[in-house]
């Protein structure tokens, strides 16, 4: 039975882990961490066709600077000397372009449209039970500027095939009554779903282990041992791991551990924030709050309050400033509805891996035969998860892929 070593225990990493363990893989996980935590257990839990555009896309680099040294802004950049991100930031701009986009639609449509049939794959074939709902996600806007832009967007989703309709005020507020009148319509995605990250990390975790994973925690691999050109072990602090295949897929730390086989793979951490509602809000569809880039999802037994993007390292620092914009948005799209000071304290924030042309690094490297990279998904992680393990178990196994696999090379920035 051939062995899999696969470092980082997020989304990406256990839906890798279910794919090979189903083709007969023998496999351990490891994570630096416990994994009870991170963007993979706090985001919004979407899986979002309507997500087709890249974020390297044009207008988004005007838009960061306005808000760059906002901190309170829906994107904020730290001020700080990082060669690594001044390196990641310029390939961004390059990368933002209509070309880019373009190219980008076709691929993200797909990805996110059959990761989300394996998510109901997943569900029907009773391996365990996790929320799943299907109701759409509404783009809700306060703005003429907004509308114009989001009613652009629906036009361009229709003529990929997807289900959208677009709302006036008096439609949204019959669909959904506890928006306020701040609130001037919105754009119902109904291709899109929903889910509740937090326990579907932890049913997966369960089953996992019921089928023979190990799971090595407070494992943080350091370094590896090399052979000709295949990776012979992960080693870290405790430990050292022998595989006859490795898969890369830990988030926002992949680029680190990648210099270390002499790889780049560039990847900067997109910091999310998140508050949990233990009590009614009557939310019952999701909603992105377009303008405070805040997105609304009512998961099982809570609501959900998450956003902003925040490039300042590798940290999970809670800074308080984003946390108040975060629930004033909340505040002002919703009426009677408001995160209190205990819900705010209790906030956590997890890093996005984002690449700098916004699509994952997905497949096999030339350098080593035995090495498979999945990171880099940025805000489609989640959505993404399914779709990834089933590409890396495709890539370790030879077989065909169930998509184009061109535009996610993970040396596609040599």
């Amino acid at each position: 039975m051939k062995k899999v070593v696969v470092i980082g225990g997020g989304i990406s990493g256990l839906c890798s882990a279910y794919y090979l363990v189903k083709e007969g893989y023998s496999v351990t996980v490891l994570d630096q961490g416990d994994i009870t935590t991170g963007a993979s257990f706090i985001n919004a839990g979407y899986l979002t066709p309507s997500h087709f555009i890249p974020l390297a896309a044009p207008g988004i680099i005007t838009q960061g600077l306005k808000w760059m040294l906002n901190s309170s802004s829906p994107l904020y950049i730290k001020p700080r000397w990082d060669v690594d991100f001044f390196k990641w930031a310029l390939l961004f701009k390059k990368s933002a372009t209509k070309s880019n986009v373009q190219r980008s639609i076709p691929l993200l449509k797909e990805l996110n449209l059959k990761s989300q049939f394996l998510f109901e794959e997943m569900l029907g074939s009773l391996d365990f039970a996790f929320h799943y709902e299907k109701k759409g996600v509404l783009m809700a806007y306060s703005t003429a500027k907004s509308e114009e832009e989001e009613h652009m967007m629906a036009e361009r989703a229709a003529e990929e095939g997807l289900d959208v309709s677009c709302l006036s005020k008096a439609e949204l507020k019959e669909l959904q009554p506890v928006f306020s009148d701040y609130v001037k319509g919105a754009v119902h995605y109904k291709c899109d779903a929903h889910t509740t990250p937090n326990h579907f990390m932890g049913q997966m975790k369960t089953w996992l282990r019921s089928k023979g994973v190990t799971f090595e925690l407070g494992q943080k691999v350091d370094g590896f041992a090399m052979k000709n050109n295949k990776i012979v072990a992960a080693k870290t602090e405790k430990a050292v791991f022998d595989a006859d295949e490795f898969v890369l897929a830990c988030g926002s730390w992949t680029s680190k551990l990648a210099s270390l086989l002499n790889l780049n793979i560039p990847i900067q951490g997109g910091k999310g924030y998140s508050m949990d509602v233990y009590r009614p809000t009557g939310i019952t569809i999701p909603a992105i709050l377009l303008e405070a880039k805040v997105a609304v999802t009512p998961m099982e037994n809570f609501s959900r309050f998450a956003g902003t993007m925040e490039f300042s390292g590798n940290n999970t620092i809670v800074e308080r400033q984003r946390v108040e914009a975060l629930a004033k948005a909340v505040k002002t799209y919703y009426k009677e509805v408001e995160i209190n000071q205990e819900e705010k304290n209790k906030a956590t924030s997890g890093l996005r891996p984002v690449s700098p042309d916004g699509l994952p690094f997905i497949g096999k490297t030339s350098k080593y035969d035995n090495l498979t990279i999945a990171a880099g998904h940025a805000m489609m992680g989640w959505s993404l998860g399914p779709i990834t393990g089933k590409l890396v178990t495709q890539a370790i196994g030879k077989e065909k892929f169930a998509v184009d696999m061109g535009l996610l090379s993970p040396e596609r920035f040599k």
